[in-house]
C-alpha cells in the first residue's frame, strides 16, 4: 500500500498552503493507474460503517496537478468521497474543465442521505473525464447508474478491474 499522504509532497486535503508539484498526466494507462491506487488508498483512511461503502476519489487537472481528495465520511458522517474532494475546490473552478476524477467506486446515482447525487455532482463540476476500479455492487441500491449516467452525458469513464481487489479491500465488513 502506498502512503495517502506523502509527507514530502503535502496534498490539498492536508491543510497546506504549499501547491503539490504536478504528478504524472492522465490519460496515459500508467498514469490512471498511479491515480486510481492513491484513490483506492484513501480509502482505507474511512471510518467503517455497515451502511455506505468507504471510498477515495482524487481530482486531477490535465497538467497532473492534484487538486484535490477525499474519502467517505471525511469531517461528516454523510459525505461521499467525490463529494468531500468537490467540496475542497470553490464552485465553478476552471481546472475542473479538463479534469479527471479518480474514484475507487462508481459515483453513486441515487442517494438516500443527500439531495444530489455523486453523479450530479460531477456533471455539475463540468468535469469530463471519471476512472473507476470498482462498479458498485447490488448492497444498499439495485443496479447503480453511476457509469452509464455519466457516459450519457458525454463523459469519458474509464474502469480499471485490476484494482478493484483494492477497492473492495476497505469493504470487507460489508461482505462485498
Amino acid at each position: 500500500m502506498t502512503d495517502p499522504t506523502p509527507a514530502a509532497v503535502p496534498g490539498p486535503a492536508s491543510g497546506s498552503a504549499t501547491v503539490p508539484a504536478p504528478g504524472p498526466v492522465p490519460g496515459s494507462a500508467g498514469a490512471d493507474r498511479h491515480w486510481l491506487r492513491l484513490a483506492v488508498d484513501l480509502a482505507r483512511l474511512c471510518p467503517p460503517s455497515d451502511t455506505a461503502f468507504s471510498v477515495g476519489a482524487v481530482i486531477v487537472a490535465a497538467d497532473g496537478t492534484e487538486l484535490a481528495r477525499g474519502h467517505s465520511r471525511e469531517g461528516d458522517p454523510h459525505f461521499h468521497a467525490e463529494e468531500a474532494a468537490l467540496a475542497k475546490l470553490p464552485p465553478g473552478d476552471p481546472r475542473l474543465a479538463g479534469a479527471t476524477l479518480y474514484s475507487s467506486l462508481e459515483p453513486c446515482a441515487e442517494r438516500r442521505s443527500r439531495p444530489r447525487t455523486c453523479t450530479r455532482l460531477v456533471l455539475d463540476a463540468g468535469i469530463p473525464r471519471v476512472v473507476i476500479a470498482w462498479r458498485e455492487p447490488d448492497l444498499f441500491v439495485t443496479g447503480c447508474q453511476g457509469t452509464r449516467l455519466l457516459t450519457g452525458a458525454g463523459v469519458e469513464v474509464i474502469e480499471i478491474p485490476e484494482l478493484a481487489d483494492g477497492a473492495r479491500e476497505p469493504n470487507a465488513h460489508l461482505a462485498v
